[in-house]
């Protein structure tokens, strides 16, 4: 291997032929600002444009300074990174920055969480000597996602998260020169546009320009309304990074101090959609049990391999991309759809009250939640199974303002019947979870016998695509797993040419899945802080006393006193839904 003999701050230094300047600094414990540059290695994501020049450092013999997010070393070079000369250039380029940003950091939804706010201070700007016309947008609301333009600093990371790794292609630079912006084409609307609000671009953008649909007022409004019995279910991947809101370590578990937080803010039960992950399980299990069953008699018309459908930017994509695949994925409606169609019908029941008068609030990780609970197919008479959807973020907003102190709550459970789960619900929130949760049921469904172990590390991991074939007894099946639409696509194009393997699909959209949602407290491009929520969730599963969705007995009830069987006629109208063509 070439390798490449420089110096940086007096300090020398051996790296690999084409390692940056920037990395090179980094191995030797070198901190080089940076503003637009990004990079999650373990997700291979990295955006190194090279466009805001906070970067640039000092090189021996070199005219100009060099930007060293994308400048490779060179044998012999010497670095000088915090020289005179470069400290003004970054305290320049941000005075430049910022002489055409809005300074209402006050009101600021990314207030606290700014980069760009970070790097001011951290550069000791206080007084901008550059005045001059101010660039202005309109705002664009979509019902997940808020577009305020002003605010974008061409930093091009959403652009590349949109289009390299989700490959959705909605974004993109327009216009020349000072009028340039990152925007969708001729400026058209997101809710216009082929966007999945799966929100990864809301994960990594710096500032204010793009940030979730906030739905906390409304909560808040409807928490005092003693006409409404208002309930609320968290997702799986909530707990394990609910905590870094309250400076807790990354992956911390904190599903007890959560439940305890919502009780507190006026919620009058707290479920677990966890509970209705272990619903999903029965019915895509069985939907899988039935495909391959068909497809091992012969039946050539059966539509194999069966796809995951609990994401709703997923499906939004599939829609609009791949409108010929829409008799693929299972017509299982999401978690969180189930949770709320059970909830206004079965539960609502129970209390003896109208649907119309049982709000449902979720907590999700993900900013597409939002639009999932707004889709017609998921109304009775106009009135939505889930209300509101409101991210991780979100309800650590509302948890401080309430003065609520996370910290020291006592750990309580989620009230029943609603909230019991199992290991197999936890695990649907990251990448490859819904398949194992799956694999636990219908193996034991089809042969009927108990799975020799419930672990199945062969579909876990953090690669992108990933492959794996399980022994039902005699009987391979071949399962894919992807996370990332982007790899979603590879997956997509195989079936279309008539080339895919796979009996079983898992599909989610963001990196690492839900606990990398675009709702998740951000993680500023540290891909550690992912791989540590994954391992709280596979902590929390193995700590369950039942860790089968099939096992749970408030499952088993629910089928007995009020759906039937998985794929009855009820179920089929309360828990499965239709795809539509978008193009």
């Amino acid at each position: 291997m070439d390798v490449i003999n420089l110096t940086i701050d007096n300090k020398p230094v051996v790296v690999k032929k084409g390692t940056t300047i920037l990395e090179a600094a980094k191995g030797i414990g070198v901190h080089v600002p940076t503003l637009c540059y990004m990079k999650l290695d373990d997700l291979n994501i990295e955006n190194k444009p090279g466009g805001c020049r906070i970067c640039v450092v000092e090189v021996q013999g070199r005219r100009n300074l060099a930007p060293a997010c994308c400048t490779e070393v060179n044998e012999g070079m010497v670095v000088n990174t915090h020289s005179i000369r470069a400290i003004n250039a970054r305290r320049t380029v941000m005075e430049l920055i910022l002489s055409d940003h809005p300074t209402d950091c006050l009101i600021c939804a990314k207030s606290g969480n700014c980069d760009l706010q970070s790097m001011a201070h951290k550069l000791g700007i206080r007084q901008i000597h550059y005045q001059g016309e101010q660039s202005h947008y309109r705002k664009d609301t979509s019902p997940s996602i808020i577009r305020d333009v002003d605010k974008c600093i061409m930093c091009r990371r959403c652009e590349m998260m949109c289009n390299e790794v989700q490959t959705v292609g909605v974004l993109s630079a327009i216009n020349r020169g000072f009028n340039s912006v990152v925007s969708p084409a001729f400026e058209m609307n997101l809710d216009h546009s082929v966007c999945t609000y799966c929100g990864q671009c809301v994960a990594v953008c710096p500032t204010g320009a793009l940030t979730e649909v906030d739905d906390t007022g409304k909560v808040v409004r409807l928490l005092s309304d003693p006409t409404k019995t208002v309930i609320v279910q968290t997702a799986p991947a909530v707990r394990a990074a609910l905590g870094e809101e309250f400076d807790l370590e990354a992956g911390t578990l904190v599903t007890g101090k959560m439940v305890a937080a919502l009780r507190r803010l006026g919620f009058d039960y707290v479920f677990d959609t966890d509970f209705a992950a272990d619903l999903t399980i029965m019915e895509e299990g069985t939907e899988l049990l039935n495909r391959l069953g068909r497809y091992l008699e012969g039946d050539k018309e059966v539509k194999l391999p069966i796809l995951t459908s609990c994401c709703p930017a997923w499906v939004k994509f599939f829609e609009h991309q791949f409108p010929d695949m829409l008799d693929i994925p299972s017509t299982a409606r999401s978690p969180q759809q189930m949770f709320g169609s059970i909830a206004k019908t079965y539960f609502a029941e129970k209390l003896g009250i109208k649907r119309e008068d049982l709000v449902v609030v979720s907590i999700m990780p993900c900013v597409a939640k939002k639009y999932e609970c707004q889709r017609d197919e998921f109304k009775v008479n106009k009135n939505p199974d889930v209300d509101y959807a409101i991210t991780t973020r979100e309800l650590a907003a509302l948890i401080k303002i309430s003065n609520i102190n996370f910290n020291s709550l006592p750990s309580e459970d989620f009230d029943h019947p609603l909230g019991e789960s199992t290991g197999a619900g936890v695990i649907f929130g990251t990448t490859g979870g819904v398949i194992e949760a799956a694999v636990r049921t219908a193996y034991e469904l089809h042969t009927k016998k108990e799975l020799p172990r419930l672990n199945f590390d062969e579909l876990r991991g953090m690669d992108g695509i990933r492959k794996a074939t399980i022994d039902f007894d005699g009987l391979p099946i071949n399962i894919g797993i992807a996370h990332g639409l982007g790899n979603a696509r590879k997956l997509l194009e195989e079936i279309q040419a008539g080339k895919s393997e796979f009996h079983a699909i898992e599909i989610m959209s963001c990196p690492g899945g839900c606990i990398g949602g675009g709702g998740q407290p951000y993680h500023h491009g540290n891909a550690e802080i992912i791989k540590k929520r994954q391992r709280a969730i596979y902590e929390e599963d193995s700590k369950k006393a039942i860790r089968k969705s099939h096992e749970n007995p408030y499952i088993q009830k629910l089928y007995e006193e009020f759906l039937g069987h998985p794929l009855s006629e009820k179920s089929h109208h309360l828990l499965h839904t239709e795809y539509f063509d978008r193009t």
